[in-house]
């Protein structure tokens, strides 16, 4: 009988990558998330796929190009799995890797209990969601976030097209998080204005238990970082990347009702009644900014509008997205 991490593997390779017999698989894990990358391996020999494993040293952050070789292969298979510490998703190797056609599902910082929860989820429902948000999002030109706690921020989205992270990778070049569930797009450069006052959870750092994270944004970019020890440590994290590092780069929606607040955030930022909002990179969103870093930033129960119509009023929608 198959274990609980087992059947979360069965999943993922084959309901939400659809997998076919025929097909080469790659899974990418390093030294930290070995039993999750070694679990998905075996399970693809289980199922009688064609496996590869092959596992790196830890990468320091976000968003940083794995060995050169490793970002050779993944160019010369059908899918890729990636279950590591630090997110593949915003490099060059996941962009060129699906411009050539490879279904290619990033885990970032994957613990076994996400991949056995998450997994678990109904993704023909969160795929629904995320399309219908997806349509909505691409027939608006502005977005408005505010919270009882202070945040009011908004940006233009004109022109922008939004991703629906929906979990079935099933065409040629799809590519996302496991476990996932959120449509997101990259606001336009230089129109981020307002204040966020970040209580979920922020990228590299966990839940938020101490003071609130405030960021202070003017013309696209983040121009003062405060609140306590997390604060410093996203600060510190942005500097040493440079100026580009303070882009405004992703506002995102959790469509994922199985997610919940972990401190991971991977299943943080798909959790339903959650907005998340980055910064750094915005490449894989059709941005222009081209940086080695992409951070998130968790809003529990946010007001959204769009175009000055009410999307979301804390936390909840007000519109059926199913």
């Amino acid at each position: 009988m198959i274990n609980e991490l087992d059947r979360a593997c069965e999943i993922a390779l084959l309901t939400c990558m659809g997998v076919k017999p025929e097909e080469n698989v790659l899974i990418i894990s390093d030294t930290t998330k070995h039993e999750i990358g070694y679990a998905l391996h075996l399970n693809a020999l289980r199922l009688g796929l064609n496996s590869t494993y092959v596992e790196m040293i830890p990468l320091e952050i976000n968003g940083q190009e794995p060995p050169a070789e490793i970002g050779k292969m993944m160019k010369r298979y059908d899918v890729v799995l990636c279950p590591t510490a630090k997110s593949l998703t915003h490099t060059d190797a996941r962009r060129e890797a699906s411009k050539d056609g490879v279904r290619v599902a990033t885990f970032p910082g994957i613990t076994k209990d996400v991949m056995i929860r998450g997994m678990n989820a109904d993704y023909n429902k969160i795929a629904a969601r995320s399309i219908k948000l997806k349509e909505i999002l691409e027939s608006k030109s502005s977005v408005r976030v505010t919270s009882q706690l202070g945040t009011d921020i908004s940006f233009s989205i004109k022109g922008r097209t939004s991703y629906a992270s929906k979990g079935l990778f099933h065409a040629k070049g799809e590519s996302g998080n496991l476990p996932t569930g959120e449509t997101f797009l990259a606001p336009v450069e230089n129109t981020a204005q307002g204040v966020l006052y970040i209580d979920g959870s922020i990228a590299s750092i966990g839940l938020i238990q101490g003071e609130i994270v405030v960021i202070e944004v003017s013309n696209g970019k983040a121009t003062k970082i405060s609140g306590g020890e997390n604060a410093t440590k996203l600060d510190q994290m942005l500097s040493k990347v440079g100026s580009e590092a303070y882009n405004i780069a992703e506002f995102g929606i959790g469509t994922n009702d199985s997610a919940k607040l972990s401190g991971l955030i991977l299943e943080d930022e798909k959790v339903m009644g959650t907005i998340h909002i980055a910064l750094g990179n915005n490449l894989s969103m059709g941005g222009s900014i081209s940086v080695p870093i992409h951070l998130d930033g968790v809003i529990t129960e946010p007001t959204v509008y769009l175009d000055n119509e009410l999307l979301m009023k804390d936390g909840k929608f007000v519109i059926d997205i199913g």
